[in-house]
């Protein structure tokens, strides 16, 4: 059989070709295996995604608490404003001061695992003045809601903002305090009547069963205005220190909690927080993703 032998140009250029072609096949595979798979597939068909807040792991920096809750298989975070960064860079705190070179590093970092910022809990604090910095760092991360516990007197100016930025606001309930505005539902309603759809709740549950309210009453009654949860169990109700302990080895009754979610059709990022550190934090995360996920597949039935 006859054929036409190619030149060395026309060789060369076809095997560097291929070369090229080999090495980002090599590279698109390294980065493939290096994207974060979620271990919650069927709390995902309910439309629950699972995030992590970052206050979890506050004894490692952003940078490093990523490896462990993308090896979790928790593609979420919900960053928060006085945690650190980097390490390395201690000085550098995960929010609006970062410069724009340091937030392109930041979203290059979620980006290579395949993870996003879903949540950010922000200090809208009573100074208005930095309010647009906030929803400009929030919108650049790719933010779709922002956790915080405002002041009233700035509702005006935050509902002027979510609307413009296209950004919801959630608000965080703490336990039962002088300092704790929030921490009834009624609180939380009160300040949403007649607001914008973006503004509403992010019931934290493990701080309302320490306060010493029912978990299920209380999502009733936020019923259409829960945009966002975090997911805590402790061990005591009414006790406002009461230890932190994973999801449904606890006095929430988490099982009846998620059903209920079920029921009013949430769709949304709930977010598990862990307050005490321990040798056992990360053994204690997996077993509150494996009970939601073991939960949402008994409700697909």
């Amino acid at each position: 059989m006859e054929y036409d032998r190619p030149n060395r140009r026309e060789f060369i250029a076809k095997t560097g070709a291929w070369a090229v072609s080999a090495a980002l096949g090599t590279k698109a595979v390294a980065a493939e295996k290096q994207r974060t798979q979620s271990s919650t597939p069927n709390a995902e068909k309910m439309g629950w995604r699972l995030a992590c807040q970052l206050y979890t792991f506050r004894n490692r920096s952003f940078y490093e608490a990523l490896d462990a809750i993308a090896a979790l298989g928790i593609r979420n975070v919900e960053s928060c404003f006085f945690l650190k960064l980097d390490h390395k860079r201690p000085k550098l705190k995960t929010n609006e001061s970062l410069s724009p070179n340091l937030r392109r590093e930041l979203k290059s970092r979620l980006a290579d695992r395949g993870m996003r910022m879903t949540n950010y809990y922000a200090a809208l604090d009573a100074d208005s003045s930095v309010f647009r910095k906030i929803f400009d760092f929030a919108k650049e991360m790719g933010v779709e809601t922002l956790v915080a516990e405002p002041s009233i007197e700035v509702f005006d100016a935050l509902e002027q903002l979510c609307d413009e930025y296209k950004i919801n606001l959630a608000i965080h309930n703490h336990t039962q305090s002088p300092k704790s505005k929030y921490w009834r539902p009624e609180n939380v309603l009160q300040v949403c009547q007649g607001r914008s759809r973006h503004i509403g709740a992010c019931p934290d549950i493990g701080h309302w069963v320490r306060s010493g309210l029912d978990p299920v009453e209380s999502l009733s009654k936020l019923k259409g205005r829960i945009i966002t949860l975090h997911l805590k169990d402790v061990a005591e109700a009414g006790n406002l220190k009461a230890r932190d302990v994973p999801l449904g080895m606890g006095k929430a009754n988490y099982a009846n909690i998620l059903k209920h979610l079920g029921a009013q059709g949430f769709q949304g990022v709930m977010t598990i927080e862990y307050e005490h550190l321990s040798e056992k934090l990360v053994q204690d995360v997996a077993k509150s993703l494996k009970f939601v996920e073991d939960v949402a597949t008994s409700l697909q039935g």
